[in-house]
Formats: C-alpha cells, structure tokens, sequence
C-alpha cells in the first residue's frame, strides 16, 4: 500500500493536470465552463493527439467558442480557421460543422446548459452517457472523457475512471477498479489522478521512470 500511494503521489505530481486545465478551461458547475469542456470533449474524441486537441480548442475559446452562442456566431469559415491555427487540420472541416450542429443542439435541447442535462439524468451515470452521445462526434469513448473530467465539478460522479484509465493503473501495478483506486487518494484529487493515468496509457510517461521515482521516495 505504501507503495502504491508513492506511486500515486508520483503520477499526480508529474501528469496530473486535467485536460480541462491545459486548455484553460476554469471548469466549475456553469454553463460556460461546462459547454467548453463539451467542446473540449468533441475535439479529443478525434483520432488526433490530445495536444493538438487542446491547443484546437484554445484557439476557438481565443476566437469566441465559450459558449454556444458564441460557437455559432463564428461560423463555419471562422470554426475552420481557428481549428487550423490549432493544427487540427486532418478533420478541420467536418469537425467545423460537428460543432456548429452541437452548438445548436445544446442551446435547442438544453437551452445551453449543461447542468439541465445532468439534472434530467438524476445521477444516473448510464443517462448521463446515453445523452452525451446526442452530441455529434461523441461516441461512448467520449461520453467518458466527459464525465471523467466533470466529476471535478460533479462529484457524485467520483470515483469515475475509464477504461484507459484502468488499464494504466494496472500496467503500473495499482488497484484496477476506481474504488480501490479512490482510496489511494483525496476525492477532490481523483480526476487529476483519472487524468495522469491516461497520459500514462498514451506514452506520456514511461511506467519505468515512474515505478523508479516512486521507489525512490
């Protein structure tokens, strides 16, 4: 066990920045933060590397995209272009119009806010994904960044770790279930630790160098 909370402390210290956080998003229970983790969510449910999805989605909050509101107000041209500023070019227009066709959607089905759909979901994490796949380009993988990001704000959520995140947990030796996993940490730390995970299972961190400063403390 001690060596298993070491080696949290490790991964929390190196990788645990939510995605949220790199694309500076001051995630909190609010529309805005929420549409923008959305988007967020949308982007990194690409098959394209999650920096160049993070950098993407900074460049269209930098051209207005906090809000759906403002995600249609760009346009289809201005969508495009801010996505290619971000490098995000293999998919730039038909991810352009995904997210102009999810603008509208949110505002239509949940008059921009989020938290209508986490409230008509009642805490039920299966509604809660069903939903989210409304969402042009969010499939069950993305429903899962979604709320493995959201339970920083959602709490009842905790502990949510998908199955990325489980199987790195595993690889490096830790507990392979979010509720033995939870235990190892601070509630309000899970999320950056579901996060740090996942940047371990894209090779962001080899196991090695992590079981090696884990053993080192």
């Amino acid at each position: 066990m001690n060596r298993d909370r070491a080696l949290v402390r490790v991964l929390l210290d190196r990788q645990g920045r939510t995605y949220a956080d790199e694309a500076g998003i001051r995630l909190a229970d609010r529309p805005g933060p929420l549409y923008q983790l959305l988007l967020l969510t949308t982007l990194l449910s690409t098959r394209i590397r999650a920096g160049v999805a993070v950098a993407a989605a900074r460049e269209l909050f930098a051209a207005g995209c906090r809000t759906p509101q403002g995600t249609e107000s760009l346009g289809w041209q201005g969508r495009v272009d801010a996505l290619g500023r971000g490098h995000y070019r293999r998919y730039d227009e038909r991810t352009a119009t995904m997210l102009g066709n999810g603008a509208r959607l949110c505002l239509e089905r949940w008059k921009g806010d989020l938290r209508r759909l986490h409230r008509e979901a009642d805490d039920d994490r299966s509604a809660l994904r069903r939903e989210l796949t409304r969402f042009p380009g969010i499939g069950p993988t993305g429903a899962d960044i979604f709320l493995r990001e959201a339970q920083a704000v959602w709490p009842e959520l905790r502990p949510y770790a998908d199955r990325r995140a489980v199987n790195a947990a595993g690889r490096l030796g830790l507990p392979s279930t979010p509720d033995k996993l939870a235990g190892l940490v601070g509630g309000a730390d899970f999320p950056r630790l579901a996060s740090a995970l996942v940047r371990v299972s894209l090779g962001q961190q080899s196991i090695g160098e992590l079981t090696r400063a884990a053993g080192a403390r």
